[in-house]
């Protein structure tokens, strides 16, 4: 059974540190929240330990500089795991081999900024498709864009047998007022191809892996004093509970119609919404407050 809270703050002395996702809880693609940066800031204020673990398909030194510029302040987190950093890890073990076409936009570069923490990483190239011998994907070419028209060059990349590494599950999301496109629905398509998908960020384990490490660089928690928050049913949901940590539902980003949600989900309608999507987190919350 989910329990709709407050605030976070109700339940917040259960927990020592918080998983929390940024895009739709933190800011919403342009600025930040001032009610969820009180939230955090105010755990931290008794302890609490708070990890960014986004979806990101970027280094976290270059979401810490992008998310400074939409005002999330450096008192408000600890720590950053993104799905670009899991992915980049991967990548430089030649999960998709040494030449890779690169499906992403011009500022998904730093993606493939050398990786320090191998001690001999292989040496990437970005090549043309008809080259390549595997895909990463940082997102699509234009998120405005149907994932469509990516099918002629995914049944070529399929025929040749090319993985593709996705370095950022997300389906959609927000910005603003505006819906796009991201990695993780190209990456589906290819599957429903036939085609090869490697995942890194939420909900598989990978990045909770690499959040969990971060973690304990701050100050560490046991499994049963984390809390992840996040509104995307399919990743922050679906991973936290996978996971076997208990899971906030911020119903108002993603889900805010389907849940009805004002400034709160509507009971029912939550119920309906979790029951088809055959979730039960540990609580649901309006927005991060």
């Amino acid at each position: 059974m989910t329990d709709i809270i407050p605030n976070f703050a109700t339940i917040s002395r259960r927990y020592d540190a918080v998983f929390v996702d940024l895009w739709g809880c933190v800011h919403n693609g342009i600025m930040a929240f001032p009610e969820a940066i009180a939230a955090l800031r105010a755990f931290r204020a008794e302890g609490g330990r708070v990890v960014l673990v986004t979806n990101a398909p970027r280094p976290r030194h270059s979401v810490a500089a992008q998310i400074a510029r939409m005002d999330v302040p450096d008192d408000a987190w600890d720590t950053i795991a993104t799905s670009g950093d899991s992915a980049r890890l991967a990548m430089f073990q030649g999960a998709v081999g040494e030449k890779v076409y690169h499906i992403g936009e011009g500022h998904d570069a730093p993606f493939f900024e050398p990786l320090k923490m191998l001690s001999d990483p292989v040496s990437i190239s970005q090549v043309p498709l008809d080259q390549a011998e595997g895909i990463v994907c940082t997102g699509p070419f234009d998120p405005h864009a149907d994932p469509e028209i990516n099918r002629p060059d995914f049944l070529y990349a399929k025929a040749k047998g090319l993985k593709f590494l996705c370095a950022n599950p997300d389906i959609v999301v927000d910005r603003g007022e505006s819906r796009e496109w991201c990695a993780g629905a190209l990456a589906k398509l290819y599957t429903e191809m036939g085609g090869d998908s490697l995942y890194f960020g939420k909900p598989h384990p990978p990045i909770y892996d690499l959040a969990r490490r971060r973690l304990i660089e701050v100050g560490g928690a046991d499994d049963d004093r984390i809390v992840c928050i996040g509104d995307g049913p399919l990743t922050d949901v679906a991973g936290g509970m996978g996971e076997g940590l208990d899971v906030i539902f911020i119903t108002g980003g993603l889900a805010a119609a389907e849940t009805r949600t004002e400034t709160q989900p509507d009971p029912q309608a939550l119920r309906d919404y979790l029951t088809a999507e055959q979730m039960s987190p540990t609580y649901a919350l309006g927005f991060l407050r």
